[in-house]
């Protein structure tokens, strides 16, 4: 009898183990929102934001064309009407999507339509793509107040969000990658070729001179 009621005593503890942990993974799931941007060179975007307090991962991709699971060469080449993009996972209870689309607009050149710093051509170009309606509201707020601050026109659309499809492994985390390509310099890790890249295309160079001090990711 004892070991008939030491093994409900057990399943029962089980039962509201798993209870518990079917919870926790609800409320994790409720804890975080995602926005999608489209800022120039999606690994800048990423190494970006990846940085930001709140932010879980951020993931980049295509999305505002037509084709179905794009290739990156495909994207490129123009064409596609997709964009480069990063999907942004966050913490709303750290920070607010209209917090990132204030940085993301001082991240980028928004006056520019034709692409982003050296890289050219309409997959480069910049926009705001919204899942809903407090998004659209956060995203106009926010392009309102970087005109204002910035006193010249800004270009970045807002646009309906629609699919979303991640690049290949080998553009995730690019920043960050310890491993080696073979790049004009010779071998290089991806961290190191991004960090060559991302101060030749004047990337920081031109944010710091519209945004200055407000650039949240330019240091010095």
């Amino acid at each position: 009898m004892a070991r008939f009621t030491n093994i409900k005593l057990f399943l029962l503890g089980l039962t509201i183990a798993l209870g518990m942990v079917a919870k926790a993974k609800e409320a994790h799931a409720q804890s975080t929102e995602t926005i999608i941007v489209a800022g120039g060179c999606f690994w800048c975007v990423e190494s970006d934001f990846e940085k930001v307090r709140g932010v879980k991962e951020a993931v980049s991709g295509f999305t505002g064309g037509s084709i179905a699971n794009p290739t990156y060469k495909q994207v490129t080449k123009g064409g596609s009407g997709h964009l480069e993009a990063v999907k942004i996972t966050f913490n709303p209870n750290q920070v607010s999507a209209r917090q990132l689309y204030d940085m993301f607009f001082r991240s980028i050149d928004p006056t520019d339509a034709g692409g982003q710093f050296c890289d050219r051509g309409k997959s480069y170009s910049t926009a705001i793509f919204v899942t809903n309606s407090a998004q659209n509201e956060a995203a106009k707020a926010a392009k309102s107040n970087a005109q204002a601050a910035l006193g010249r026109k800004i270009v970045t659309p807002i646009k309906q969000a629609s699919a979303f499809y991640a690049a290949d492994e080998y553009h995730q985390d690019y920043y960050k990658s310890k491993d080696r390509i073979l790049t004009r310099f010779g071998p290089l890790t991806k961290a190191k070729a991004y960090k060559r890249y991302r101060t030749a295309c004047g990337r920081d160079a031109r944010v710091k001179e519209l945004w200055g001090s407000a650039a949240p990711f330019v240091g010095g």
